[in-house]
């Protein structure tokens, strides 16, 4: 990751992605280490598609692992949830 908070990653053919980093959190309960990052792109209903997964900090590397339990995910959907309830709160305030 570049001090943007950005980083790219290679698909099977190739393909180049730049990602920005959206969060990230450790668990004390799995050992883990989460990251939370969006392309940017929409998906079907308008809504900006997320990816999570487990990744390794302080190696230099960008590889990432895919989640593997349903508590891992609903960690994942609570914070991502309070994120956009905070984002809403400051939206409606501002206005």
């Amino acid at each position: 990751m570049n001090e943007q908070n950005q980083f790219k990653l290679k698909d099977e053919f190739g393909n180049e992605t730049l990602y920005d980093v959206l969060f990230t959190f450790d668990s004390d309960e799995t050992n883990k280490s989460y990251i939370v990052y969006t392309d940017n792109s929409l998906d079907d209903q308008g809504n900006v598609q997320v990816y999570a997964s487990v990744y390794y900090p302080g190696t230099g590397s960008t590889k990432l692992d895919p989640i593997e339990t349903d508590k891992e995910w609903q960690w994942i959907e609570k914070i991502l949830e309070t994120i956009q309830e905070e984002v809403r709160k400051q939206t409606t305030t501002e206005e």
